[in-house]
């Protein structure tokens, strides 16, 4: 009879101090996460571990990730969702390609706007106070 060993999965001590933190709280009952990569593939972690910080944003995926093509992804996920409405899925596919077709449109400027220039009513009322 031969022993199988299971490796154990050891959390990094500076990855848990980073964690602890960020403030982030485990979020139970996850089955799947899925993202959608700009190559066209999927990430899909079945299982993960979530922690998330939601007032700061921060979200944290701990798993092992399997790659999968669009249409195995959408495909497991109807079938986890049972019965559905057929519209939602149309829906679904109409917002795919709005966002795919705004990438495609070019970068979208994410920057910081460049400040503008203060308009006459408020440079009127600094100056008025300069005269008292």
């Amino acid at each position: 009879v031969k022993k199988t060993v299971k490796a154990t999965i050891k959390e990094d001590p500076k990855i848990a101090s980073t964690l602890k933190q960020l403030n982030v709280q485990p979020i139970p009952d996850i089955e799947t996460i899925n993202m959608f990569m700009e190559s066209g593939k999927v990430m899909a972690f079945n299982a993960p571990r979530l922690s998330a910080n939601v007032q700061a944003n921060t979200f944290v995926v701990a798993g092992k990730p399997e790659e999968k093509s669009p249409e195995q992804a959408i495909t497991e996920m109807i079938s986890r969702m049972g019965s559905f409405d057929p519209n939602a899925l149309s829906q679904l596919a109409k917002m795919t390609e709005g966002m795919q077709s705004s990438n495609d449109a070019g970068d979208v400027d994410d920057d910081i706007p460049d400040l503008v220039a203060a308009d006459d009513n408020a440079n009127k009322s600094t100056d008025m106070n300069a005269a008292d």
